[in-house]
């Protein structure tokens, strides 16, 4: 049976590879959207760039792992081949598993070809290697079950769409990508520790640039 699930899971996620993640616009969005946010950003207030590093690889996992996997469920559910798969001889955990790892796989390479840019651009040395690839792979793990668990929560692709943005699009501004948290009202320092982007971004600096201090 477990030998039957894996089987199943890394056929789903090649499936979910090849028929939507694995298109070049899906590739060029996934790399361009996170350098946009960060070059307005610069453009308005310009600064030392290899300190946003760490908030655009937050930030391109997040839209990476997130964007497709958000909607796959839900357009699947719709045309009918969702229900091909429930028939097929896989778990539903299983399933869904291979749908998150479908959604990982394609966040971590949009990501690596983002990193890669950054460390020839701005010539940066990673601190930490282990702490980088740990931070990689937990972050997308947890933002491709994010999309996975909105994709679950609607019943349209559009619905699917919105909801995913009205949780990301605060993450992008509250997870200490442009602003360190300690500039934040005390408030928002509150919201900011309960999402799971501020704990990536942290863990990706530390990795990138060194200890950083943590804000309470």
């Amino acid at each position: 049976m477990l030998r039957d699930d894996l089987r199943g899971m890394l056929a789903i996620a090649r499936k979910d590879l090849r028929a939507y993640y694995l298109k070049p616009p899906n590739i060029s969005w996934g790399i361009l959207l996170p350098f946009a946010f960060v070059l307005a950003f610069v453009l308005r207030n310009p600064g030392e760039m290899r300190d946003l590093v760490p908030g655009l690889l937050g930030l391109t996992l997040l839209f990476g792992t997130s964007s497709m996997e958000a909607i796959v469920i839900v357009f699947e559910s719709r045309i009918g081949s969702l229900e091909r798969l429930l028939l097929a001889p896989v778990s539903l955990p299983g399933i869904l598993a291979g749908k998150i790892l479908g959604g990982m796989a394609f966040g971590l390479t949009v990501t690596v070809a983002v990193l890669a840019i950054a460390l020839v651009v701005f010539g940066l040395q990673p601190v930490n290697g282990a702490l980088l690839v740990m931070a990689t792979l937990l972050s997308s793990a947890t933002f491709a079950s994010l999309g996975a668990f909105v994709s679950v929560a609607v019943r349209e692709v559009f619905e699917a769409q919105t909801l995913a943005n009205a949780v990301r699009f605060p993450m992008a501004f509250l997870g200490g990508v442009f602003l360190p948290l300690d500039s934040l009202p005390p408030g928002l320092v509150v919201v900011a520790r309960l999402l799971p982007l501020t704990y990536s971004v942290e863990a990706l600096r530390a990795a990138l640039l060194g200890p950083v201090t943590i804000q309470s």
